[in-house]
């Protein structure tokens, strides 16, 4: 499996950067939805990520409208909702795959890097969450269920390393 910062990604604007553009930082890339129950967690991520940001620490969104069709938007519509509902600061990305044959590169090695339950590749629903820490290694997979406050005491530890 190959690094992870090579991998090109498109931002909700539309721009090409590499994942790499965060290397050094503590990253937690969760794909995201704005129609999901679990869209309210939206909220304790832009918490995590004010509180972190200015040690080194980032959440990079990924839309992904493979689950009940709970992203059904456009990146500008997606970009709006973020913002005017959550007043999502992080940086977010263009709309992707996580599963399947169009499956983003960057969530193949992540999956690969950090399986699921009982060693599935798959992700099973949206904010799906995978901690990286400043090296550049996936050390974590977390579920939907698992709550950004819940998460967070991890994120500290990282940070204060």
């Amino acid at each position: 499996m190959g690094g992870l910062d090579d991998i090109e990604i498109r931002t909700i604007d539309g721009d090409w950067i590499t994942f790499g553009h965060w290397a050094g930082a503590v990253r937690l890339v969760v794909n995201v939805a704005s129609k999901c129950g679990f869209t309210p967690q939206y909220r304790g991520l832009e918490a995590l990520y004010r509180t972190f940001h200015d040690q080194g620490f980032v959440i990079l969104g990924f839309p992904c409208d493979q689950f009940g069709h709970q992203e059904p938007g456009t990146d500008a519509e997606i970009r709006t909702f973020c913002q005017t509902t959550y007043d999502v600061s992080f940086p977010m990305f263009s709309k992707i795959d996580v599963n399947g044959p169009d499956t983003h590169p960057l969530y193949r090695r992540l999956k690969e890097a950090a399986p699921g339950l009982l060693g599935t590749g798959a992700i099973k629903w949206n904010f799906t969450k995978f901690l990286i820490d400043r090296d550049g290694t996936v050390l974590r997979r977390f579920a939907p269920t698992d709550s950004p406050e819940a998460i967070a005491p991890e994120i500290e530890a990282l940070m204060a390393r």
